[in-house]
């Protein structure tokens, strides 16, 4: 067996925390033989869920943490307070290097804002970006960053580009990932004020395969790989995405039921339909990395259900195997004399 791959688990954060989080860790462990999760929050709701199932003690380790922090709660006020949350305490397993990764499908605030306090940046990297995978007719993309960090400046932009090139190179399988910058057209001379000063920069670098502008209208259709924007940008583009594929899915099923003709109807396509929809299920893909800290910490949607669980750990192994966060250092390290 590999080295094993060491998961800190908060279990208690989430919609459906625990039953779903940890129903998420059991499937996982019975896919991958070298995966070990650490279960992170209060330990007597913990062990209530784990008797529920027949599993392997030395692969699965309680670790108490008596707080919670909530989705409201400031997350930097949050962090600093509760120390024995199991975000803060599942971090700082990461920090000390006792975990490889970290997943929680908690407070998005208090993942951020903990991610940068106590697992730290890589040294040369200015800010860590949230890079969730959004599926295209294409296959899937990266969209970085999608919300941590609001009016990033021209220099970062160019880091997020690199880093989500390693990541979509390694951990998605895409040989030189096309690199695009969102903008509001193809021509050079439109944007705003980050996106002129980060075009030329984008342009310089011989270390990813930039190919310009991007449209949002043309994301869905996969023409490109690694999609860079600034978060309010992002977080703007990744909710409307979100939003937009529930109305149609809501949409089609509304119409498809609307008479007994298109009930028969339905009734034909639902397989391949079904089939289709496969392809456009995020969960497949696990959570959202936030890139360039000294280890990985993995959000996932706060509705997050077990096969979101299972994948988003699954994501962590190959991020460790796949050794991305040296690959960003290196880049960066060599990537140091222009400016970056």
């Amino acid at each position: 067996m590999n080295e094993a791959v060491r998961i800190a688990m908060d279990a208690m954060g989430g919609d459906n925390a625990p039953g779903e989080i940890i129903k998420g860790v059991m499937d996982a462990l019975a896919q991958a033989e070298d995966v070990m999760v650490y279960l992170v929050g209060k330990e007597d709701v913990i062990r209530q869920e784990l008797a529920k199932y027949t599993y392997d003690e030395k692969r699965i380790e309680v670790v108490p943490a008596s707080e919670m922090i909530e989705m409201a709660e400031p997350p930097v006020m949050a962090i600093r307070r509760k120390k024995d949350s199991s975000i803060v305490k599942a971090l700082h397993l990461v920090k000390d290097g006792t975990c490889d990764a970290f997943v929680s499908a908690g407070s998005s605030g208090a993942i951020l804002v903990g991610g940068q306090l106590i697992v730290g940046r890589i040294k040369g990297v200015e800010r860590a970006p949230l890079a969730p995978i959004i599926p295209t007719e294409k296959g899937a993309s990266l969209l970085i960053d999608c919300g941590a960090n609001v009016d990033a400046r021209a220099e970062q932009l160019v880091q997020f580009a690199r880093m989500g090139s390693i990541y979509c190179e390694n951990a998605l399988g895409i040989e030189k990932p096309r690199v695009a910058l969102v903008n509001i057209g193809a021509e050079e001379e439109k944007g705003n004020a980050l996106v002129k000063e980060t075009m030329p920069l984008l342009k310089q670098c011989d270390d990813i395969n930039f190919i310009g502008s991007i449209e949002t209208r043309d994301i869905p259709f996969g023409a490109a790989d690694v999609i860079v924007c600034e978060a309010f940008v992002g977080n703007v583009i990744l909710k409307l995405y979100e939003g937009e594929a529930t109305f149609i899915l809501k949409a089609i099923k509304k119409a498809m039921l609307s008479s007994l003709r298109s009930k028969l109807g339905a009734a034909l396509v639902k397989p391949a339909l079904k089939e289709t929809l496969k392809d456009f299920d995020v969960k497949r893909y696990g959570g959202a990395p936030l890139l360039g800290l000294n280890g990985l910490v993995v959000k996932t949607h706060g509705s997050a259900e077990a096969v979101e669980v299972k994948n988003s750990i699954l994501q962590c192994r190959t991020f460790k195997e796949q050794r991305i966060n040296e690959k960003i250092r290196e880049k960066l390290r060599l990537g140091s004399d222009d400016g970056v």
